[in-house]
């Protein structure tokens, strides 16, 4: 009977298997630590509006977490979005929280003390503004919102911030030259459909599930955001710095935008902390954010933006200690 290896086959094999191994192992060093207790407990994250973006990846991280950290409890918080976040984890109120970078930034700049106390954990992806109108309205462009009725977003959210700043760059008065209407992602598109409303302001990622659906259910169309008012911004607010002229791209929302890309501006958003969280469970929730990249963006398109070569980019917030561990851990 003939042997089933020859002897150099069998060697070659080995070999084979041998170095198959050795990578297996650094990848799951990488993925996770062996031999390590993993964390346990209780935290809180505060997430967003539902139909947003947050919500969803705040859900999806908190099913990553789960299985990386069996014994760690993850408490969501429903949010009126990026300010509320932030002044949720300053004061103790959530542990963790995502947030567009501008809000970080006007937080800071109002209250220096608490701010003192915010870390970055890691930047995730760009939110991108959207204004949404009806396909046969005659809005045109920012300043033909004026004595208009338009959603600018929920107190406390990065949306309202951020639209309020569009609309001053236009050269309108947020409070007397529009009737501003309080919707967010979960009641805007239902009522610029309903006509209760001419236009609404959302910044999120893309898509977001709210006006993709809202895409498939009526006719509308975005309003181009141009260049010119970016510069505007910039010279507006400090906070500004973190706003970028970009374009939302075609494959966003090919129902509407029939293969054109819409001028716009975009936000880094940001999963952060405070230095006095613990710096092992920072760093374990820190890799599972890197290592569930896939797993989320396949639910959420947005989170296959999370980069572990950008992630260390948390500007305006320094690095936690444990996030700071994590990227010296895997640093080529």
């Amino acid at each position: 009977m003939s042997k089933l290896f020859p002897s150099l086959g069998r060697r070659r094999a080995l070999q084979g298997a041998a170095a198959g191994a050795v990578v297996l192992g650094l990848l799951l060093w990488w993925l996770l630590p062996l031999g390590e207790t993993p964390p346990s407990g209780t935290i809180v994250f505060s997430t967003g509006t539902p139909r947003g973006v947050y919500q969803e990846y705040g859900e999806r991280l908190r099913t990553a977490l789960g299985k990386d950290m069996p014994g760690l409890k993850v408490k969501l918080l429903d949010s009126a979005g990026s300010q509320e976040n932030v002044e949720r984890v300053a004061t103790g109120k959530a542990d963790f929280a995502i947030a567009a970078a501008d809000a970080v930034e006007t937080y800071a700049l109002r209250h220096r003390a608490d701010a003192g106390r915010l870390r970055g954990v890691a930047r995730l992806y760009d939110d991108y503004v959207q204004l949404v109108v009806a396909r046969d309205s005659k809005i045109q462009s920012v300043a033909d919102l004026r004595h208009r009725t338009v959603a600018t977003g929920l107190p406390d959210s990065g949306v309202r911030l951020i639209a309020n700043r569009v609309l001053r760059a236009a050269g309108i008065d947020p409070e007397k030259d529009i009737t501003p209407v309080a919707d967010g992602i979960d009641t805007g598109p239902a009522h610029l459909s309903q006509g209760r409303i001419d236009a609404f302001f959302w910044s999120g990622g893309l898509p977001t599930k709210g006006i993709r659906e809202l895409t498939r259910k009526s006719a509308v169309r975005f309003i181009p955001i141009g260049g010119a008012l970016v510069a505007k911004l910039h010279a507006a607010t400090q906070s500004a710095r973190y706003y970028r002229a970009t374009n939302m791209p075609e494959s966003a929302y090919p129902r509407v935008q029939h293969g054109s890309v819409v001028p716009t501006i975009a936000v880094s958003n940001l999963l952060m902390t405070r230095k006095d969280m613990d710096p092992r469970l920072t760093e374990w929730v820190t890799r599972t954010v890197i290592k569930s990249r896939d797993g989320i963006g396949a639910h959420v398109h947005s989170a296959q933006l999370v980069d572990l070569r950008t992630a260390i980019y948390t500007d305006p917030l320094p690095l936690q200690e444990g996030a700071r561990r994590y990227y010296r851990s895997v640093k080529p």
